[in-house]
């Protein structure tokens, strides 16, 4: 069974680039044809699909997030990590890594971590 944790600060300053990591066990992130994602839920709003890596290591981001969002993975570690850059306030949110074979999701399984809060304040 494929189980996926999330890790990283639960407070950040405005300005500063966020990092979280998925730690995935049970299963290999270069297994062929799934997507590892990270999505977003701030309070009040829906699901947001940030981005993926894929099986090959290719990334995709998603609109809103092109230019300050970078996703990367350790093999080695089996693990991916979301670096969020000049982060605000509005950045506040639960954010959750996923695995799919879609490449964008935002309805959540049994695949999904159990999500982290994080909060960006001075």
């Amino acid at each position: 069974q494929v189980q996926l944790q999330e890790s990283g600060p639960g407070l950040v300053k405005p300005s500063q680039t966020l990092t979280l990591t998925c730690t995935v066990s049970g299963g290999s992130i270069t297994t062929d044809y799934y997507y590892w994602s990270w999505i977003r839920q701030s309070s009040g709003k829906g699901l947001e699909w940030m981005g993926a890596i894929g099986y090959s290591g290719r990334t995709y981001y998603g609109p809103s997030f092109k230019g300050r969002t970078s996703i990367s993975r350790d093999t080695s570690k089996n693990q991916f990590t979301l670096q969020l850059s000049s982060v605000t306030p509005d950045d506040t949110a639960v954010y959750y890594c996923a695995r799919d074979r879609s490449l964008v999701t935002i309805t959540p399984n049994q695949y999904w971590g159990q999500g982290t809060q994080v909060t960006v304040s001075s």
